[in-house]
């Protein structure tokens, strides 16, 4: 059993060395983190959204700009679409491709941004969701872990990661950059929070 172990640290220690290496996704971020700033500056609010275990990312980046990251600060507006009633509703009467497409009809606006996460690229919810977001003048923000020529469209900044065959693999890579989002973001507001690293 230790091999497999061993044999699964590597594979996710590999895939972190592509991306890191990966100077295209290395720049998006640091855009995706620019926008982000921009958003946050103009009063604006950031919504995400994903399925299955990207909708369990995008709820931990949310509560992470509401909440708390390393220290303590000021809460950001972020909302996670992962209302149950909505998305059962939604899902329900007009169909699943709808459920974040159509929270971001009632709630978004011009100044606010929608990260969207996709494994595959391909969900059609997550499409419908960027393309409603694009409509009504939203930034866009879209990590995916295969290349997706609708997303990366319709996307203000698209963010590939190189993670190979399996959605958990690039779920990790998900969260690391997520992570160095909301990273990136304190050290524009909060630079005390980082004055002793």
């Amino acid at each position: 059993m230790k091999q497999h172990v061993e044999s699964s640290l590597r594979e996710a220690a590999t895939v972190l060395d592509a991306l890191i290496r990966n100077d295209a996704a290395l720049a998006a971020v640091v855009r995706a983190a620019s926008l982000l700033i921009d958003v946050f500056e103009r009063k604006g609010r950031v919504y995400a959204c994903g399925n299955g275990g990207s909708m369990c990312d995008a709820m931990h980046f949310a509560e992470e700009l509401t909440g708390r990251y390393r220290r303590d600060r000021a809460a950001l507006p972020a909302t996670a679409i992962s209302d149950v009633g909505h998305i059962t509703c939604v899902g329900n009467d007009l169909g699943y491709e709808h459920v974040f497409s159509r929270y971001i009809e009632a709630h978004g606006r011009a100044e606010d941004c929608l990260v969207a996460l996709s494994t595959s690229g391909m969900s059609e919810n997550i499409i419908r969701a960027a393309e409603t977001a694009k409509a009504l003048g939203m930034s866009v923000i879209v990590l995916s872990g295969r290349p997706s020529e609708a997303l990366s469209t319709l996307s203000t900044v698209y963010i590939c990661t190189p993670g190979g065959v399996f959605a958990d693999r690039v779920q990790e890579l998900h969260i690391k950059v997520l992570h160095i989002l909301i990273e990136l973001v304190e050290r524009h507001f909060f630079p005390q929070n980082y004055c002793d690293t």
